[in-house]
């Protein structure tokens, strides 16, 4: 599809309206304006390529999934991905809680902290009035109170760590839980006697964990040598932090690029990931992979996913409103688990690749028009140089190089036969 086929597509196929589809078709939507309202001495706006994820089914629904990234082959991998879980059913995913951690520190005790905790707990419920009393969106459930040595070497000694537990419903919760924990310091500090220092939410969001499930046909992925081939492709991201990494960083490619385009804060969703990644203290895959007893690949992804539907960018940022109305989520859990879903939609395609032709095969071919463009190719040269290079299984900027020769010799000849 062109351009036009693409947005009269997902105009049908989803909400948008025409003022939405003008949004996408002019890349000035996003002006200088509406920067300047978002973040402090702003000089312009960054763009990134916005695509569309095909064949997402989750929970017996499908999407189309927004995807705005930089990288080739990202989009494409997360489509592949999500077609071989299609044809055995989808993804199945669960997020049971929606809960958000807000932490006070206190410190400079003058009374033990056993004392102090019994002072906390006893006015638990004027505590909870209090950090309620600032907010209607997301609620204050109960909170929980932690003692901790410090372990740097700073050596400051004994602190009190006093946690709300936030029901943020379909908010992010960050700016909320950021008010209640400063509310509420005042009136812990004149309990115990202590300073309150920092006041602020956890983005170890363990209480919105997130659980995808997906079962790929091993017939649909090469057969059983590949199966066994993923599997020992899991071993290594398991046991080896070195290969955990990089394999987290590609299950975050699309996740990240899906959150980005529904304007979420992709930097809180990776830090947890990474954080949940090492919870039994050795960083390793986010991800699990088995056999299924009839032999086919068994794909498991479990992860904290702070994101909301209301407020933040998502709320102000023209293209994040046309992302959400483009997935047609309802609610914050429903996000979490489509995200999570492209996750392991990202792990099993480059599994796939690297247990069979390798990474680069696939990338490079998608990777040949940036190549071309660097080597000098502009206009309709750059899918000619692409698509020659994409043949030849041959991806440089050497060969861009000598195919735009050879195109610029043969458009000589052609003139010069013309003139004869």
């Amino acid at each position: 599809m062109d351009l036009d086929q693409r947005l009269d597509y997902l105009k049908k196929a989803t909400k948008l309206s025409k003022h939405d589809i003008n949004i996408l078709r002019d890349p000035a939507s996003f002006s200088f304006l509406n920067a300047d309202r978002m973040i402090e001495n702003a000089i312009g706006v960054y763009s990134l390529p916005l695509g569309i994820a095909t064949n997402f089914v989750v929970n017996s629904k499908c999407y189309l999934v927004p995807m705005a990234t930089e990288e080739p082959s990202v989009i494409a991998a997360a489509s592949k991905g999500a077609k071989v879980a299609k044809n055995s059913g989808g993804f199945s995913a669960e997020c049971p809680k929606s809960l958000m951690i807000g932490q006070v520190q206190l410190v400079s005790l003058p009374i033990s902290p056993i004392t102090a905790r019994l002072r906390i707990e006893a006015n638990k419920k004027e505590i909870l009035r209090i950090a309620n009393s600032k907010s209607r969106s997301v609620v204050a459930k109960s909170f929980r109170v932690r003692e901790l040595v410090d372990k740097s070497q700073n050596k400051m000694g004994k602190m009190l760590i006093i946690e709300l537990l936030v029901d943020t419903k379909d908010a992010m919760g960050a700016n909320s839980i950021n008010s209640m924990c400063e509310t509420v310091s005042s009136k812990i500090e004149r309990l115990t006697g202590g300073k309150a220092v920092l006041r602020i939410l956890s983005n170890y969001a363990t209480s919105r964990l997130v659980k995808c499930r997906a079962i790929f046909s091993k017939d649909d992925i090469g057969g059983k040598d590949i199966v066994e081939n993923i599997l020992y492709a899991y071993s290594l991201a398991y046991t080896d932090v070195y290969r955990a990494v990089t394999h987290n960083k590609g299950i975050m490619n699309g996740i990240d690029a899906a959150a980005l385009a529904a304007g979420q804060d992709i930097r809180a969703i990776e830090a947890a990931a990474h954080a949940y990644a090492a919870k039994d203290g050795t960083y390793r895959s986010l991800t699990k992979w088995y056999k299924s007893g009839n032999g086919d690949l068994a794909g498991e992804l479990e992860l904290p996913i702070a994101v909301g539907i209301v407020g933040g960018a998502a709320s102000v940022h023209p293209i994040s409103k046309i992302g959400l109305k483009i997935l047609g989520v309802k609610s914050a859990k429903e996000l979490s688990m489509v995200l999570s879903a492209v996750g392991l939609a990202q792990n099993l395609a480059a599994l796939r690749a690297l247990a069979s032709e390798g990474i680069q095969r696939g990338h490079m071919r998608l990777h040949a028009k940036n190549i071309a463009y660097t080597a000098g190719c502009r206009g309709n040269q750059i899918d000619l140089v692409a698509k020659k290079m994409s043949e030849e299984n041959s991806v440089s900027v050497t060969r861009a190089r000598e195919i735009l020769s050879s195109l610029g010799a043969k458009r000589m000849d052609a003139r010069h036969n013309n003139s004869s």
